[in-house]
């Protein structure tokens, strides 16, 4: 049987499944001819040794050469470099070297088969032979059965790319792709054909033909309950978000079948019954069938086993609190509904950074290497015995703080904003808070990272703070047209400024940063106003402290404009100067969210032939000096973060009160006008009446923001507003009014205006022309974070809103609203600041008419925050 007998040495490197591109088992018998993967008319023939070759089976040899065969593109001393053997090497008969060669082989991922054949002993010297067999390449692919741009589309997503080494795996892996694409649309019934074809235009390439039949589209005609006691049909079926029945009217959730959604639908099943005090709750059998049309029924059985409740709780192993302080944490009391996940949250916490549990109360309180663990001890009935145990440890200090990232900002702007300090006990709370701090610098995004790094053999941690810089500063570059002429605006904010290097010219990049400071600029002019406003704040006076010190300067000039011949007559002009000073404090009771702040503001209102409307009986005022000399404080509290752009989290109160002193209540004037004065008499009593404005006002607004969901959040807010006289004959001063509507950014306006925006409603109509002396507004806003990249932010909304404003008291009905809704969404590029667009609809029509609003369309450029 041995005559002319090819005797060779053969190693399996394929593996059963015949993929190419697995790691083959290692072999070292003489067997049987490999598996080809290949089509036998893609193969050349192979010439192998014959005769009968004696070797010494684990003897080490030399191996004296070798050859490779069956090659089509790539060249013999190529295939010789990837199996990494040497002339001249010592190796064995089976042996580890001759096997990794074959696997490297393998692994290119360039072969279907590797054959090793023995060919020739010289003494001690061996010769071999490598047959292998080349993996054909993809030359063309075409897919039938949808639209060519969607064949485009499926051959990117499934990387057919012309050159790519074709293998069963590969053939598989796409067929299933495909299928799986449109079976989770919905198309249950898709077919998916595939074959391929030998290129005779290039060697060793073949072209794939695929076709996709989709179907029709299967929708859920009914999911169907067996077992279920506790919980009804409909109860069931809302507690499956992915996967819902067909019926008319439902638009905003599809009811396509897709497997693996229908098996999340399953574990939240099963996780409601947990919550109930079913643990024992279990999914006996789910079942599809097809009705005649064309559609599919769901039937799930359940089996929900007893309802359990809470037994004993005991604590084990708390020293510094008491099982009376843990319970207040706990809140589950015995004979409670038992709840796994309930149990579970009260005692690790729910992930939100505001979390009550008791894992939480040790780490809050320097206890980093303590563990709080549940178990059931006992389970009696319908009742089970849970115990508590803590291991306590001891107390962690922090030994370390440190900040990476900031390339800009100065180290001390950072670290006096952090609530964690070297020697301190470590604080979980402490940490979420400085996150929140640095966030609300504006300077860094949003995704602050703290890494902890714990050394338990010392009781010590370390904690450094990851930050990404964004730019510090903005501009705003505007040009529009309005009021007869062609408005540009240019503003600059540099919201990381540096005062103290202000004369340094190695820190001009292009202006000094890094010190936390804010200077604005700001310029507006057109043919009949011009605007011009500079504004400094330090926050921290001193260094030391969190005391702002903020400064404001401003001019604004204004000529009357004559509509109906489109002139401008420069010898009515109306000028305003103004500034303002204001101190900021950071209290410390109730809170260290609260903050205090004063400011003494003075205005000049210059009027040079410029008609003017002051007091009740709408006396005009055409030239003189009004003065405007207020003094405000704010007492505010904001607890909202982490990102200052899109909190999560807390919210914001601000109360606020300005006034003038009560001039004409102690000044003795005669406010009682003389009924014979001449028109130029008349303007001197009225400059003389009006020359110190009097008023107060006084405000309040209150804004809320609740997570939702993952990167869903609910903003509330309200916030109204009131301006009074202490004298009723001198009437409400013409500053410091209230304009309602439209997308509340300011035009220019320095008289002390406040622009509250009211969507679905142009700028300012809502109030009257004089603007008024009450408002108040409700909004509820739901946002959606698209990015909080620190390139940019993006996030939707969609918003309620309810406001208006009112002349008087008697006047005044707060239930009388203008209410709108509508869709938007924000862009924040730290360059330009907030960018935006609301598109909104007024259910309500503007005072003096009779049509409501209708569709609005509101841009938000440059805002600031």
């Amino acid at each position: 049987m041995y005559k002319n007998l090819l005797f060779l040495l053969l190693f399996f490197a394929l593996a059963a499944t015949s993929n190419a591109q697995d790691t083959p088992k290692d072999t070292t018998n003489v067997g049987t001819k490999p598996i080809d993967n290949i089509k036998k008319d893609t193969l050349n023939p192979v010439t192998k040794p014959t005769g009968k070759i004696d070797y010494e089976k684990g003897k080490e040899y030399i191996l004296g050469g070798f050859t490779v065969t069956g090659l089509q593109k790539f060249s013999e001393p190529t295939v010789k470099v990837y199996t990494g053997l040497i002339d001249g090497q010592p190796i064995k008969l089976p042996g580890d070297k001759l096997t990794s060669a074959i696997k490297k082989l393998y692994e290119s991922k360039q072969f279907s088969t590797v054959d090793v054949y023995l060919s020739k002993i010289d003494g001690n010297t061996v010769y071999l032979q490598f047959d292998v067999t080349e993996l054909p390449k993809l030359n063309d692919v075409s897919i039938t059965g949808v639209r060519k741009s969607k064949a485009r589309e499926l051959k990117k997503e499934a990387e057919l790319k012309k050159g790519t080494q074709l293998t069963d795996n590969l053939i598989v892996t796409t067929r299933n792709y495909f299928k799986k694409k449109y079976t989770d649309k919905g198309f249950l019934k898709t077919k998916v054909s595939l074959n391929t074809k030998k290129d005779t235009t290039d060697t060793n390439s073949v072209d794939m033909f695929i076709h996709i039949d989709k179907g029709d589209r299967i929708k859920i005609k009914n999911i169907n309950f067996v077992g279920n006691k506790a919980l009804s049909d409909g109860k069931l079926r809302g507690i499956m978000k992915n996967t819902k029945r067909k019926f008319l009217g439902r638009f905003w959730k599809s009811s396509k079948y897709i497997e693996d959604d229908f098996k999340e639908d399953l574990e939240s099943i099963l996780e409601r019954y947990s919550e109930l005090g079913f643990r024992d709750a279990r999914i006996l059998n789910n079942r599809l069938t097809w009705n005649e049309d064309n559609t599919i029924n769901l039937e799930i059985e359940l089996e929900e086993g007893r309802q359990y409740r809470f037994a004993d709780i005991l604590f084990v192993g708390n020293k510094k609190y008491t099982d009376e302080e843990l319970k207040q944490f706990l809140r589950i009391d015995k004979g409670d509904v038992y709840n796994g996940k309930v149990l579970k949250e009260r005692i690790s916490g729910d992930g939100t950074p505001d979390s009550q549990d008791i894992q939480t109360l040790y780490h809050n309180n320097g206890y980093l290497f303590s563990s709080v663990n549940a178990v059931e001890t006992k389970v009696k009935n319908d009742s089970i015995t849970v115990e508590i145990r803590i291991r306590e440890d001891e107390p962690a200090t922090i030994r370390k703080v440190t900040v990476v990232g900031n390339d800009k900002t100065n180290d001390h702007v950072i670290y006096r904003e952090l609530r964690v300090k070297p020697g301190d006990l470590f604080s979980r709370q402490n940490i979420i808070r400085s996150i929140r701090e640095i966030g609300q610098l504006g300077f860094f995004d949003a995704n602050v990272v703290p890494d902890v790094k714990p050394d338990y053999q010392n009781k010590t941690a370390d904690i450094e703070f990851s930050v990404v810089e964004k730019g510090g500063s903005q501009i705003e570059l505007q040009g529009g047209f309005g009021g007869g002429s062609f408005i540009g605006t240019l503003g600059l904010s540099f919201n990381n400024f540096s005062l103290r290097n202000i004369f340094n010219k190695d820190a001009y990049t292009p202006l000094p940063m890094g010190d936390g400071q804010r200077l604005s600029l700001r310029l507006q002019a057109s043919r009949t106003n011009s605007t011009y406003s500079l504004s400094f704040t330090e926050p921290w006076l001193g260094g030391k402290r969190p005391q702002s010190l903020s400064f404001s300067i401003y001019f604004s000039n204004q000529y009357r404009f004559d509509f109906r011949n489109n002139t401008v007559d420069r010898s009515q002009s109306l000028d305003i100067f103004g500034a303002s000073i204001g101190l900021g404090k950071r209290l410390q009771w109730p809170d260290d969210f609260f903050q205090l702040s004063q400011n003494i503001s003075y205005q000049r209102i210059g009027l040079n032939n410029f008609p003017y409307r002051v007091g009740n009986s709408n006396a005009i005022l055409n030239n003189g000096d009004l003065n405007n000399l207020a003094y405000s404080v704010t007492l505010s509290r904001n607890s909202a973060g982490p990102s200052l752009i899109f909190p999560t989290y807390g919210s914001q109160f601000t109360l606020r009160a300005k006034a003038t002193l009560p001039y004409s209540l102690f000044n003795g004037k005669d406010l009682t006008e003389p009924s014979n004065l001449s028109t130029e008499q008349r303007q001197d009593f009225l400059a003389d009446r009006y020359k110190w404005l009097e008023y107060y006002k006084v405000s309040a607004k209150g804004t809320w923001y609740t997570s939702l969901a993952n990167k869903l959040v609910l903003m509330s807010n309200f916030e109204m507003g009131y301006l009074g006289t202490y004298n009723d004959e001198l009437g409400l001063t013409p500053v410091e009014r209230y304009f309602v509507g439209g997308d509340g950014i300011a035009q220019g306006q320095l008289d002390g205006r406040e622009i509250i925006g009211l969507r679905g409603y142009e700028n300012n109509r809502i109030s009257s022309t004089e603007g008024g002396s009450i408002y108040n507004k409700f909004q509820l806003e739901l946002r959606y974070s698209i990015t909080d990249k620190p390139s940019a932010s993006i996030y939707t909304l969609g918003f309620l809103e309810a406001g208006n404003a009112y002349d008087n008291f008697s006047t005044f009905n707060p239930f009388e609203l203008k209410r709108s809704a509508g869709l938007g969404i924000r862009i924040f590029m730290p360059a330009f600041g907030l960018l935006g667009i609301d598109f909104a609809h007024g259910f309500d029509p503007l005072p003096g008419f009779t049509q409501k609003s209708g569709w609005q369309t509101h841009f938000i450029i440059g805002r600031q925050f």
